[in-house]
């Protein structure tokens, strides 16, 4: 029993090592001098240059335009990534709802044309969504950013197993009690969904801030940018001077990263909770 824990301990050990020790090294090299960074390469150590570099990332206006920031970019993506995640929630949970206790005819086809979509990735439709949204004059916006993305299979299949996982018994007692099918969705079956609506946003919270390909199609305003594809517009722009500045770039890549660890540190156990229930 005491070598299985020591060995599970290990491997635990060597996993942290080999997931943070690259993210510690990006770190570090982002405090030190960009000059220094093009001689000798990733840095070990504190550089000493770390508000300096984080500040000027944040604050310094830059790009084409000359007026966008890493703190605008950032704000782009938390609305994207917010709305991404509570739009597939909503959508995902209403369709879920009618498939379980509506129980119409074609409820089980339904399912599976919906679930049959996840054949298909953004990548292989994006072009007529593309369209469509440019049609209806979405482009550069908020909307257009996220709408478009908002349905999910993947949510709808988890959902649609917690709902059947809820006893009968519960649906009954409700409709001897009175309630019709919106007090029970929101007096009953909302307070109950709780942890799998965590585990849910946590999941779709990190898929729409790591967007890229949508959101570069989508915008051509700076000032909508995402702050995933600020970092390829910073490099690009570093890739004409005469020193790239590597220390700028590792910062805005640590930035990136931030929010979606601090969404799921802060949501963990409900995340996990979830995800057990649903298993059930």
């Amino acid at each position: 029993m005491l070598r299985t824990k020591i060995y599970d301990h290990v491997v635990l050990l060597l996993g942290v090592f080999l997931m943070m020790g690259p993210l510690v090294v990006a770190f570090m090299t982002s405090t030190f001098d960009h000059v220094l960074i093009h001689k000798e390469g990733m840095q070990v150590g504190w550089g000493g240059k770390f508000i300096e570099t984080y500040s000027t990332v944040l604050t310094q206006q830059g790009g084409f335009t000359g007026e966008v920031t890493g703190w605008l970019m950032t704000q782009n993506s938390l609305i994207l990534g917010v709305g991404f995640a509570l739009g597939k929630i909503v959508v995902s949970m209403l369709a879920a709802y009618a498939i379980v206790y509506f129980r119409f005819r074609a409820a089980t086809f339904c399912f599976w044309v919906i679930f049959l979509t996840l054949l298909l990735p953004l990548e292989v439709r994006i072009l007529p969504s593309y369209e469509v949204v440019q049609q209806l004059g979405l482009l550069n916006s908020y909307t257009g950013l996220i709408v478009p993305l908002i349905a999910s299979a993947t949510g709808t299949f988890f959902f649609r197993q917690f709902f059947k996982s809820i006893p009968n018994e519960l649906v009954e007692a409700a409709r001897v009690d009175g309630a019709g099918p919106m007090q029970f969705f929101f007096d009953i079956l909302l307070p109950l969904s709780k942890t799998m609506m965590a585990a849910i946003f946590i999941i779709m919270f990190v898929v729409g801030w790591n967007q890229y390909l949508w959101p570069t199609l989508m915008t051509t305003d700076e000032s909508y940018f995402t702050l995933v594809r600020g970092i390829k517009q910073i490099m690009q722009i570093m890739i004409g001077a005469d020193i790239p500045k590597y220390n700028e770039a590792l910062a805005m890549a640590m930035l990136a990263m931030l929010p979606p660890a601090l969404v799921i540190i802060i949501f963990q156990r409900m995340f996990i909770k979830g995800l057990v229930e649903n298993e059930k």
